[in-house]
C-alpha cells in the first residue's frame, strides 16, 4: 500500500496509523499526528480504491452504504499491511493507534471489528457502523475515542451512539465526544482527541 513511516523521537510511544478521508492521501493527517503525539512514529497509508480519481480505503454502493465484500477484503489487506510494515520499519505490531476521518476512520473501525490484535487503540474523527449483525472480537483493554456532530448529515448522531455501544459491548473502553458542527474535522474536536490521548497513552 501507497505509503510513508516517519520514525519518532521516542519508540515507545504507540505508532500513530494515519487513514484519511475520502480524496485525501498520506499527507493529509500528518498535521493531526503532530498536535496527538509529536513524538510518536508516524505510519500514514494512502486507501488502495479510487472512486472518480480519490483515493478510498474501500468502495461503496451509495453514500453511506458500503460495499460490504469490499470492506472486508481491504480491511484485511490493511491488518496485513500494518503486520508487515512492523517487519520493515522495526516497530511493535501491538503498539498501534489509528487516527481516521471519514472513510479513514470507518476503515479503522472495521479493523477494531474483524480483529482483536489489530488496534490498541483509536481516534475515529466522524465514523459510521462499519458492518451490523456481526460478532466482534473481544476488544477488552482498546481504548477509543470517537468525535462525533450533532449536525453531521452524513453520520447522524445514532449511528455514533450505535457504533459506541457496539464497542463497548465487545470489551472497549469508548469515549464519545461531540461537536455541535457537520461532517467537518475540527481543530476544537482534534484538541479534544489530544487531551484524551495523553491520559490513555
Amino acid at each position: 500500500m501507497k505509503h510513508l513511516f516517519r520514525k519518532g523521537k521516542n519508540e515507545q510511544r504507540p505508532v500513530l496509523l494515519l487513514l484519511h478521508g475520502t480524496g485525501g492521501t498520506e499527507e493529509d493527517l500528518l498535521p493531526l499526528a503532530q498536535i496527538v503525539d509529536p513524538d510518536a512514529s508516524v505510519l500514514s497509508v494512502r486507501g488502495n480504491v479510487l472512486e472518480n480519481g480519490m483515493p478510498r480505503f474501500f468502495r461503496r454502493l451509495a453514500e453511506g452504504v458500503f460495499d460490504e465484500q469490499d470492506l472486508i477484503e481491504r480491511t484485511e489487506e490493511l491488518y496485513t499491511f500494518i503486520g508487515e510494515a512492523a517487519d520493515e520499519y522495526g516497530f511493535d505490531r501491538h503498539n498501534v493507534v489509528a487516527i481516521g476521518y471519514s472513510n479513514g476512520a470507518n476503515i479503522a473501525g472495521s479493523l477494531l471489528f474483524h480483529y482483536g490484535d489489530a488496534l490498541k487503540g483509536a481516534i475515529l474523527h466522524h465514523p459510521m457502523v462499519p458492518r451490523r449483525g456481526v460478532s466482534l472480537p473481544s476488544l477488552a483493554g482498546k481504548q477509543v475515542f470517537i468525535a462525533a456532530g450533532e449536525n453531521d448529515p452524513m453520520c447522524r448522531p445514532e449511528e455514533s451512539q450505535e457504533l459506541e455501544q457496539l464497542l463497548q459491548g465487545a470489551g472497549a473502553s469508548v469515549t464519545l465526544h461531540w461537536e455541535n458542527r457537520g461532517h467537518q474535522l475540527t481543530r476544537e474536536e482534534v484538541d479534544a482527541a489530544a487531551l484524551w490521548y495523553r491520559r490513555q497513552f
